[in-house]
């Protein structure tokens, strides 16, 4: 597990309960009673409250309020359209249909992009666990497209990521290795906050995102 994960599990609700149910027991054994009930009493209290649906209904609209779908016609043209994963899972060694999952809005949001003549390609970028898989999520999204009609000469396959910000690092090599710079940036609008820190992250030389396209 690397340093970002483990950071990740523990800033999660269950991780940070976790952590507090710990250090109550570790107060209990120092005899610090008060400490550790009150200790004990907020992880309990903490994981209630995000495990309740209005906790969780809140966070995600102050998210997708921050990002509200655009109509295709307000958007700039640009050099190409990014897809990230998320929308599609790809199907299993045993099976070669296609999974839309509650993301796959964003794919399609893609499919009326191209055909506005908003960008000539569409970069779709995620990978998989081969073990499972018998292609990329990339390749998935691909094939959707593909029935979408959009053409298979229209998009760049990025297929080594297994998260946002090897999404953002992979797809700026594949962008700069085509000479594209301005884009459109497609994922939902509850991921789109994390996806725009990790492209801002990447260095400047490096970052060659400049357009934000949310979907519902």
């Amino acid at each position: 597990m690397n340093f970002s994960r483990l950071v990740t599990l523990v800033i999660s609700p269950l991780g940070t309960a976790l952590v507090l149910g710990v250090l109550s027991l570790s107060l209990s054994w120092r005899t610090h009673v008060r400490a550790a009930t009150v200790s004990g009493v907020t992880a309990i209290a903490w994981l209630w409250l995000w495990s309740t649906p209005a906790a969780s209904l809140w966070i995600c609209t102050a998210l997708e309020s921050q990002h509200p779908a655009l109509p295709v016609a307000a958007l700039p043209d640009a050099d190409a359209i990014v897809v990230l994963g998320g929308a599609v899972l790809p199907p299993e060694a045993s099976r070669s249909d296609v999974d839309l999952r509650a993301g796959a809005d964003r794919v399609g949001y893609a499919a009326r992009l191209y055909p506005a003549g908003k960008a000539p390609l569409i970069i779709l970028s995620g990978g998989s666990d081969r073990a499972v898989s018998s292609m990329s999520e990339a390749e998935a999204m691909q094939l959707f497209l593909r029935d979408l009609g959009v053409p298979d000469s229209a998009m760049l396959l990025e297929t080594r990521s297994r998260n946002t910000r090897e999404n953002a690092e992979y797809s700026s090599q594949l962008l700069r290795a085509h000479k594209l710079h301005h884009v459109l940036l497609v994922t939902s609008a509850l991921h789109m906050h994390r996806a725009l820190g990790e492209f801002s992250a990447l260095p400047a030389r490096r970052r060659v995102f400049s357009r934000q396209c949310p979907c519902a």
